[in-house]
């Protein structure tokens, strides 16, 4: 069943990125029902790791918070395969390279496979050095997502090229993290990849307001928000639930009337 082949048939997709295990296991199950519920359209979840070197303060403490709470990557294992009982909201993890190489590239990806996760992001794994792990992406049909930057720059076409389910392009420079002023760079880049292939793109870091998403939306084909989202579980703790729900409907109508 290809569930990312969904994510961007009705119009424009919202994509909320959460720390799973964040404030617990329990919370983060009941946050993708929710979500799900409100119009996601692909659930992003964060494995908890020491050293997320892409993210912002925002969500370095979540991962704290969750490793300290416990979570390894086999309890989200089985959470995801809880949630494909009744869920079948499309779901990417989000890991780094180190995290994947230690748990071992065949048993990572099967169990990805064997529990319902569409697609990977490792954000820190450059174009280039994916020739590892995308045999056992193809043998186990999860999509490893491509991300291009504003530093990409020649390379945009080539990866555009390789790329599979999607593109999240980085619509800044830095960590990831809440911000004001969001620059016109990605409006390019997502130009320069639909010129090589017609695969869909979504914009994301820095995205929090429904001004920026609507913007973002005008000239990609989906939303990415993480950092917005998850300083509201940190926020709330476990009554965070109907907050972010409602967020994520909030969001999700904007874009859809962009």
């Amino acid at each position: 069943m290809n569930r990312l082949g969904k994510v961007f048939e009705n119009g424009k997709a919202f994509i909320p990125f959460i720390t799973a295990g964040d404030p617990s296991i329990e919370t983060t199950e009941k946050l993708v029902y929710g979500m799900a519920e409100a119009g996601a359209d692909l659930i992003e979840l964060g494995i908890p790791f020491s050293d997320p070197v892409a993210e912002g303060n925002v969500i370095q403490a979540a991962n704290t918070r969750a490793l300290t709470g416990g979570v390894t990557t086999d309890t989200l294992f089985s959470m995801v395969k809880r949630i494909r009982r009744t869920c079948q909201v499309p779901i990417a993890f989000m890991t780094y390279a180190n995290p994947v190489f230690s748990y071992g590239y065949e048993r990572f990806l099967r169990n990805c496979y064997e529990a319902g996760v569409d697609a990977l992001i490792v954000p820190d794994l450059p174009f280039e050095e994916s020739g590892e792990i995308i045999p056992f992406c193809h043998k186990y049909r999860i999509s490893l997502i491509s991300m291009v930057s504003p530093t990409s720059k020649s390379r945009i076409q080539k990866i555009a090229r390789e790329a599979q389910g999607f593109i999240y392009c980085v619509s800044s420079m830095g960590v990831t993290g809440v911000r004001q002023d969001i620059g016109n760079e990605v409006k390019e880049i997502v130009k320069q990849i639909k010129e090589v292939k017609d695969i869909p793109c979504a914009v994301g870091f820095g995205i929090s307001t429904p001004e920026q998403a609507s913007r973002m939306a005008e000239f990609s084909d989906g939303v990415i928000v993480g950092s917005a989202i998850v300083k509201m579980v940190e926020q709330y703790g476990e009554e965070c639930v109907p907050h972010v729900v409602e967020y994520v409907r909030m969001m999700k109508s904007t874009i859809e009337h962009t």
